[in-house]
């Protein structure tokens, strides 16, 4: 198979009813370490929305279990683009995100935003970091299934288009974006986690690294240190360079799902999906995390 060959049969497809499909061969095959790194930066900007950051520090998951937490929502959203919606898997993935989401208290808007980040951070990391540019195909087929997702998590008002998708993502950052002492502690854990995965010795210079792909309103979110305009350079011409190597490397010829990833950890020994995530705590009904306002917006079914 020659480099472009895959964009031509993505070409060939109708990105509507074709959606699940086109999306599988750029995320698995295309662009499986891309799409990892953009999924795993939108997971991470929504943390600087005080609502959300500080919910993931009361419930402690991102942050006294940040490797378990990675591990299933990567593991969850997988099973989904690897065996569909209709697929016992897919729908079993989604009835645990679901029930999990029902345990707290998170408003309509901000899991739109989370849904948002799905979609428009994958293109803006490969259009700027990726052996290629994401195609309008690819582009359309990544809406249809993420707002086929959010139908199924019962999400309401969900954008139409990419532009739809990117005008929701910006204004909802600009207006919600702010400083949070338990978001800041989430971003922390997570920084940590990522630099776990090597040796200890290179921490130092993967946590530098990952803070200069930041852009300027999430280092001002969670008040870090801006980096220098020459880490900033480097950081970002590496990771470019790294893009323009794959593309004179022959094309992936079997799929690389997210469950194959090395920086999933926690299930050596296999999983089952209906087993991923928490689960509520017994004896307690409704949100356990205790809220200063008891008539917030329950949680998308």
């Amino acid at each position: 198979m020659k480099r472009y060959e895959r964009l031509k049969e993505i070409r060939r497809l109708d990105p509507e009813k074709d959606s699940l499909e086109i999306y599988r061969l750029s995320a698995v095959y295309e662009f499986p370490w891309d799409f990892t790194r953009a999924l795993e930066m939108a997971l991470y900007r929504t943390y600087a929305v005080p609502s959300i950051g500080r919910l993931l520090a009361e419930t402690s998951e991102l942050t006294d279990r940040t490797q378990k937490r990675y591990d299933d929502t990567s593991l969850l959203l997988d099973a989904v683009v690897e065996h569909g919606f209709g697929a016992d898997e897919g729908r079993g993935a989604i009835r645990r995100i679901n029930q999990m989401h029902r345990s707290y208290d998170i408003s309509n808007e901000d899991m739109r935003y989370v849904l948002c980040t799905f979609v428009v951070m994958p293109k803006r990391w490969i259009d700027a970091y990726g052996w290629r540019r994401l195609s309008r195909h690819e582009t359309v087929a990544t809406v249809v299934h993420y707002r086929t997702l959010g139908r199924h998590m019962g999400i309401q008002d969900i954008p139409e288009s990419y532009e739809d998708f990117e005008r929701c993502l910006d204004a909802y950052e600009e207006a919600h974006f702010a400083w949070d002492e338990g978001a800041r502690r989430v971003s922390d854990a997570t920084l940590d986690l990522m630099a776990s995965w090597y040796p200890r010795a290179l921490a130092p210079v993967l946590r530098a690294s990952t803070l200069a792909l930041l852009d300027e309103p999430l280092l001002r979110a969670f008040r870090y240190e801006p980096p220098s305009a020459a880490a900033r350079r480097l950081v970002r011409g590496a990771v470019r360079l790294r893009g323009r190597a794959v593309r004179l490397m022959p094309p992936r010829t079997a799929p690389h799902y997210a469950r194959q990833n090395w920086e999933i950890k926690g299930y050596r020994n296999g999983y089952r999906v209906g087993e991923l995530g928490t689960f509520p705590v017994p004896g307690v009904r409704g949100c356990p995390v205790p809220h200063g306002d008891a008539t917030a917006p329950a949680s998308a079914e």
